[in-house]
């Protein structure tokens, strides 16, 4: 069997700023941590084989001794296998992963996940389901397309915000990022151009990249979107797709409004590129509701939209639909037989009394979640007034900028005292983006303001450094 390979040049492109001048840390533990950091966050796939001792030592400008002691560190920890002769190969230690901490009684904290844990209406939901599932029992189970009455209700959201919609138009699949994959896999084939924006969410770069296509970024300003990008990259590149992201947009939490919504839809429609809309966040807006969805602004514009529960409810359920035209969900029935024969009936049935009973539910959810953000917000102020972003409309994270280059340094050090944060290069392409971090703030307020007072001696120790190298340079 062929295991991937990652290039050198491509993995210093990942590590990013990992070497911090004139620090205490040994520069071995300093890329041990940094090379842990890419395989917690999945940016080094597993099983691949890292580049020869030689070869990346020489990328890295760093000795041999250097990498040698970093790898055995990570040998020693599990997170990479190395036989002579044939390289080292990544993985995850053999037991429930544990990143090294100085707190050895308690498990990292994450704060790389922009998710929340199951509130007691997802109990209800399934003792619904339960109750209704001795009536199915008596069908196989295979359904490509989704319960009927699942259908209706999604399609019936729709036609409320805006976009009148069929059950037919209305496919079940298992998760957003399953209905992206799956689309990619009717549409694409290898070689392709997928516009997205840049930054973006990171499993859509992965199902991109996974389905042997080649995205292509579109900066993001530094407000709203940028249409003439947009129109530029059609143009020029010819994409069979574009992924989008218009409300509340992971990981800035922006929201398209009208006007660019009408723009992007004419676009499409113009140049005949079919958008893949994601509306995971959709139900996540805390000040105003969003605009109606895209596919609305344009019956010309090819859009295929994709929806989840994993943010709305719980991501447990492991449940999201397609909407799209009924011969492209035809088409993307069809294809699913290559993949799987569908969804889990429990979860479909769950899904559905949750959705009949969203205007009860999410009102309280949406309160909470604001409250949690402002408490955020306040604590940033209070911790790291350095750090600048803008207050999200909606979703679940501050998309924060950083002074200086520090967002892989300081990720690397915060994993070493029991913390893992979300680098804004998982968000973009080639080690992009290292001034910025995505924060959630789905932790609960004592449990945010605990692991902010752990950051902060770590982060005021990354940032004096930086600007006493900034004022020799000066001097």
């Amino acid at each position: 069997m062929n295991t991937r390979r990652s290039g050198s040049q491509s993995l210093v492109r990942l590590l990013g700023h990992w070497q911090e001048e004139n620090a205490r840390t040994p520069l071995w533990r300093q890329l041990a941590q940094a090379l842990r950091l890419l395989i917690l966050d999945g940016r080094l796939a597993l099983d691949s084989r890292l580049p020869g001792e030689r070869e990346l030592a020489s990328a890295l400008n760093v000795s041999r001794t250097t990498l040698a002691s970093a790898l055995a560190q990570l040998r020693d920890e599990g997170y990479i296998a190395s036989r002579h002769g044939s390289g080292s190969r990544v993985m995850l230690p053999a037991q429930n992963p544990r990143v090294p901490t100085r707190m050895s009684s308690v498990q990292a904290l994450d704060l790389s996940t922009a998710a929340l844990s199951a509130g007691p209406e997802i109990h209800q939901a399934y003792s619904h389901a339960i109750h209704l599932l001795p009536q199915h029992l008596g069908s196989s189970g295979y359904d490509q397309q989704g319960l009927p009455a699942l259908r209706e209700a999604i399609a019936r959201r729709y036609t409320e915000r805006g976009l009148p919609t069929r059950a037919d138009e209305v496919m079940v699949v298992n998760g957003a990022v399953s209905g992206l994959a799956l689309t990619l896999r009717m549409m694409t084939g290898p070689g392709d151009r997928v516009v997205v924006d840049n930054p973006t969410y990171p499993l859509a770069l992965a199902a991109i990249q996974g389905a042997s296509c080649r995205p292509i970024g579109v900066a993001l300003p530094g407000q709203g979107w940028d249409v003439a990008g947009f129109s530029a990259a059609f143009a020029q590149t010819a994409p069979r797709l574009a992924y989008l992201m218009p409300d509340f947009h992971n990981p800035t939490g922006r929201c398209m409004d009208h006007t660019t919504r009408q723009q992007v839809a004419d676009l499409a429609a113009r140049t005949r590129t079919t958008l893949v809309v994601d509306e995971t966040m959709v139900d996540l807006w805390y000040d105003a509701a969003p605009p109606p969805p895209l596919a609305a602004f344009n019956p010309d514009a090819p859009v295929i939209t994709v929806g989840s529960t994993g943010k709305s409810f719980w991501g447990g359920l492991r449940l999201g639909w397609i909407r799209a035209a009924s011969r492209t969900i035809a088409s993307l029935i069809q294809t699913r037989d290559t993949l799987d024969l569908g969804s889990p009936l429990l979860e479909q049935l769950a899904t559905c009394w949750l959705l009949e009973n969203a205007q009860h539910l999410l009102p309280a959810r949406r309160h909470m979640l604001a409250a949690r953000r402002d408490m955020c917000s306040t604590l940033m102020a209070e911790y790291f007034p350095a750090w600048r972003y803008t207050q999200p409309e909606g979703g679940l994270s501050f998309w924060v900028e950083l002074p200086g280059m520090l967002a892989t340094l300081f990720a690397a050090r915060a994993e070493g005292a029991g913390i893992h944060l979300g680098t804004g290069t998982r968000f973009g392409q080639d080690g992009a983006f290292d001034r910025w971090l995505r924060l959630p703030f789905t932790q609960q307020d004592n449990t945010l303001r605990d692991a902010f007072k752990t950051l902060q001696p770590i982060w005021d120790s990354l940032n004096g450094q930086q600007n006493n190298s900034r004022t020799r340079k000066i001097i």
